[in-house]
């Protein structure tokens, strides 16, 4: 059985171009001031929303030139939107995981760089070579550290997710000892230094559930800014009858489950809608996730 995901995963959507000369270029910066938008986010990468909407507000409501600290996330039909870091969040504050499902194309791909970026800036102020803290470069796409004279960059750390089934009917989940008992997904874990990327779907299942899987194949990706990930998307099959060697404190327990089963679980709702599910039922990863996109795809052929 060979499957594609149905369409982009939802957090992957973008039309806002990223304008990267804009970057260095602080005289057209000013000039589109006045006209921007601006999305404020506080440390926990929070930002306002109204009628599941992120709220934009006039940058010259805020000051009358660019604000320090603020980071440059496009411009679009001669618009600028920029990202700024607030230290305290509101009544009508969300996350990517909570609304993210809720966003169009444009806002999503929008809070999804506001969130990455200014995390970047709040994790790592301080130059890596001496320890100085640096500043902020390039309309927030750099830091710059003036002593040192380097530049350093936002850091994004890729992960696989990998949809493991028997080349039929079956898929392989698992769950994490932080779930609580019917919450499952897909296997993942972050690409080490030196490994390809399908080295390492080989390499996680088989730490992870102690099975050898074949015909590694890319499905997508994803943004996961949580706080840095890139989330790159696999299929992959291994054969149900090799037994399964759930990781000690990694996987508390792992399941082949049928395709049935798949599509009575996520016609059920995902985490976010079942916070306190009934004793026993299966419960899997939600739309803004490209794991749940990845399951509703090979459950719906």
């Amino acid at each position: 059985m060979t499957f594609q995901l149905d369409g982009l995963p939802l957090l992957s959507r973008a039309t806002v171009d990223r304008r990267e000369p804009l970057r260095d270029d602080e005289k057209r910066q000013r000039e589109l001031w006045p006209s921007a938008l601006v999305m404020l986010v506080d440390p926990g990468g929070r930002f306002e929303v109204s009628c599941d909407r992120p709220v934009f507000i006039p940058a010259a409501s805020l000051a009358e030139s660019v604000v320090d600290g603020a980071v440059l996330l496009g411009e679009q039909d001669g618009v600028a939107y920029w990202a700024v870091p607030v230290a305290e969040s509101g009544e009508h504050w969300t996350d990517l995981r909570s609304s993210g499902a809720a966003l169009d194309a444009t806002t999503a791909g929008l809070a999804v760089t506001a969130v990455a970026i200014l995390g970047w800036h709040h994790r790592a102020p301080h130059c890596a070579s001496c320890g100085r803290r640096s500043q902020l470069a390039r309309a927030g796409w750099a830091r710059r550290c003036q002593p040192c004279d380097i530049e350093e960059y936002p850091r994004t750390d890729p992960a696989v997710i990998c949809l493991v089934h028997d080349g039929a009917e079956h898929v392989l989940l698992a769950r994490s000892p932080l779930w609580p008992p019917g919450r499952f997904s897909v296997l993942a874990g972050f690409v080490e230094a030196g490994e390809s990327l399908e080295a390492c779907v080989v390499r996680e299942v088989a730490e992870e559930v102690g099975v050898t899987v074949s015909e590694v194949r890319y499905l997508g990706s994803q943004p996961w800014p949580f706080p840095r990930s890139l989330m790159i998307g696999f299929a992959a099959v291994a054969d149900p009858a090799q037994p399964l060697h759930p990781a000690d404190g990694e996987i508390a327990e792992a399941r082949w489950l049928h395709r049935d089963q798949v599509r009575v679980a996520l016609s059920a709702g995902s985490w976010a809608d079942r916070a306190d599910p009934v004793h026993g039922d299966l419960v899997l990863p939600g739309p803004v996730s490209i794991a749940g996109h990845m399951l509703r795809s090979w459950s719906t052929p």
